[in-house]
């Protein structure tokens, strides 16, 4: 039986709990176990009017107005205490057949009920704990505002972007870590490194249903997964590609440069945003820049952006004609009358009309040119960013012969997402001890890349996103701020409010 079923149904015969409370209001006690039915009479002990329904049938919400019921159904025994109060919250089970059974003479009906006056302080503290447990309920599960950090996804998505990605579009996941402070991520606020959470309880990984799966050319928010281990004084590089710079020695040992090592649990590592570019089971290949899928071109980005390299007759570029072209990525010089500029394919062929341009042609790495920080890092494997695959995306319960020169392929998957032992002992493959010649996904994986192509650490730099690193789909952005200009002189960007995500 699924965790969704055995949920739902512990949800519907909850108030099988309150047998006694509802024969201590006039109630046979039989009532609290017919589904529906049940939280009609519950609503009605509490003297609760009928609309509260409307919330109780909301995924995920009806937790927390189930958590306000027995609050108020502890009111009608005289318990005001806040102790007492978060006790029946998080051990009802055992709290509320307790309650029926020792507490009889003191239930009295709502209306005759005396009102117990609260204290500033304590109407503050009622006030903020309400709010809390709503918002942390629609943040873990339905849906979340972040903000773009990085120019990964431009044009598409702006740094400086507000968004707001939907949990439910996949199907929540519940949180490895549950005990956490709320509204942050991994670390404490005004701390470097203290973590927010604790990790002496961990959740094994589960997405509820949704009523959608991951599609090709979805904007995707999801755990970056290289980001288990972290270099806490570089934290914007890649633990892994630190190691192959450097050697692990070095990372672990010079603190000055790289800082404490610490692991991540998968809930806690950064938040990325990309373009899903291949599902599981696609075949990906990058030729000359173009995405292929299956064999055919995939769909470009309308404001996908690529580096090119601007000659000029020797003459400057008006800053303001730049301007106009919306050029957001730093211009470098790659000669005294060649410019390396970041365009999209519109400002390219606009800046082709400047009468002192003579020539706008893309940067393209050459088919076979092996770039060694490209994944899977082998050379046997000589792939660059405009230049990669064929690479058939891992799909759960699909077997794949595996040997000495693919391995690098799948080894972290194997090792790091699935949790299994491996050893390599020269063309001997070794999985839990046992030698294997093939093996077999337990879960899915994804290709993300960035829509500015040549200024995206993304899954070129470290192959495939697992299926629990997936965290919601990016719907709406509903600010966008320009933090290159002032508050009253255009930093709000106002033709880029309240746009859907594409």
């Amino acid at each position: 039986m699924s965790p969704t079923l055995i949920l739902i149904i512990l949800i519907i015969f909850f108030p099988v709990l309150l047998w006694k409370t509802f024969g201590h209001a006039g109630h046979p006690g039989w009532k609290s176990v017919v589904p529906i039915y049940n939280y009609y009479i519950w609503l009605q002990i509490i003297n609760k009017p009928l609309w509260w329904f409307v919330f109780l049938v909301m995924p995920f919400i009806n937790a927390f107005m189930v958590m306000l019921m027995v609050v108020e159904t502890l009111k009608c025994y005289k318990i005001h205490s806040l102790g007492q109060q978060a006790l029946a919250v998080v051990f009802p089970v055992v709290y509320l057949p307790w309650l029926g059974l020792k507490k009889e003479k003191d239930y009295t009906v709502p209306a005759n009920r005396v009102r117990i006056k609260k204290t500033a302080l304590r109407e503050w503290v009622d006030a903020i704990i309400f709010a809390v447990i709503a918002a942390s309920i629609i943040r873990i599960f339905m849906i979340e505002a972040y903000t773009i950090p990085t120019s990964s996804m431009e044009k598409s998505l702006l740094v400086g972007d507000f968004l707001f990605v939907s949990k439910l579009s996949y199907g929540p996941k519940v949180p490895n870590t549950p005990i956490a402070f709320p509204f942050v991520h991994h670390t404490l606020p005004l701390t470097e490194s203290t973590k927010s959470y604790v990790e002496w309880i961990k959740l094994p990984y589960y997405r509820f249903p949704g009523p959608s799966k991951v599609k090709n050319n979805d904007v995707v928010v999801f755990n970056y997964p290289d980001g288990d281990t972290v270099a806490l004084k570089v934290q914007n590089q890649s633990y892994y590609a630190l190691v192959r710079d450097y050697t692990r020695n070095r990372v672990w040992t010079d603190k000055a440069n790289f800082g404490d090592i610490v692991a991540r649990p998968v809930d806690k590592r950064e938040n990325y945003i990309k373009r899903c570019l291949a599902i599981p089971g696609d075949t990906l290949q990058i030729i000359d820049q173009v995405v292929h899928i299956n064999g055919k071109p995939a769909d470009v980005p309308e404001l996908a952006q690529f580096k090119y390299i601007v000659r000029t007759d020797g003459t400057r570029i008006n800053p303001m004609a730049l301007d106009k072209l919306d050029i957001t990525e730093e211009i470098g010089m790659a000669g005294p009358e060649e410019y390396l500029i970041t365009l999209t394919s519109a400002a390219a062929d606009k800046l082709k009309g400047f009468i002192n341009v003579k020539e706008v042609k893309k940067i393209i790495q050459p088919a076979g040119f092996w770039q060694p920080y490209i994944f899977p890092f082998d050379s046997a494997y000589p792939w660059n960013v405009d230049n990669f695959g064929p690479l058939v995306i891992p799909k759960a319960g699909v077997t794949v012969e595996i040997n000495h020169r693919n391995i690098v392929l799948y080894e972290r998957i194997i090792k790091n997402y699935e949790l299994n032992d491996l050893e390599i002992q020269g063309n001997t493959i070794l999985i839990n001890g046992k030698p294997a010649t093939s093996y077999t996904f337990k879960m899915d994986y994804y290709w993300m890349m960035g829509d500015n192509r040549h200024n995206s650490a993304d899954s070129r730099f470290w192959g495939f996103v697992p299926q629990d690193h997936i965290v919601g789909k990016a719907v709406f952005v509903w600010l966008s701020l320009d933090n290159r200009k002032p508050l009253f002189g255009g930093k709000i960007r106002v033709n880029k409010l309240f746009r859907t995500i594409n």
